[in-house]
């Protein structure tokens, strides 16, 4: 097995060593196995975004996105209740996050040629890393009309 093929391994390996969500592997496997750690968290970020809008029915993306389907006044999708100030805050937050991604991952990767963001197995490691966390936490929602809110 060359080198490259090696590092591609180890790092598919450790990112199935902790458990990442499959959906992280749906839409980066392809870019994994060439070794394209730039591309791979790209479309993984990318991910993120499709599966809010499928689980919202919207068709916006980035921040707005995410505004509009966390909005503690007028969610679309929601942890609990949002009936304490610990469900809004988490709500709240996981906006956030998902704004924070989108801002500090995904945006500059799509408008960076790849020799301008370089992509370490690190770097890429510990973004699918949470990227996998955001979809677990997605698998927790609720629309909010299912929701005792």
């Amino acid at each position: 097995m060359d080198a490259a093929r090696s590092r591609a391994c180890r790092l598919k390996s450790a990112l199935e060593s902790r458990k990442v969500h499959a959906e992280v592997l749906n839409y980066c496997r392809a870019e994994l196995l060439d070794e394209n750690y730039f591309h791979a968290v790209f479309e993984s970020t990318k991910g993120v975004a499709e599966r809010i809008r499928s689980m919202s029915g919207l068709t916006m993306d980035g921040a707005e996105l995410v505004s509009r389907t966390f909005s503690t006044q007028n969610p679309i999708l929601v942890f609990g209740s949002l009936a304490t100030e610990s469900e809004k805050s988490e709500q709240k937050g996981f906006a956030h996050l998902l704004v924070g991604l989108f801002g500090a991952v995904r945006n500059p990767l799509a408008h960076a040629p790849k020799t301008n963001w370089p992509m370490s197995e690190q770097d890429a490691l510990d973004i699918l890393t949470l990227v996998s966390l955001i979809h677990r936490k997605l698998d927790r929602t609720l629309k909010a009309n299912t929701a005792a809110l």
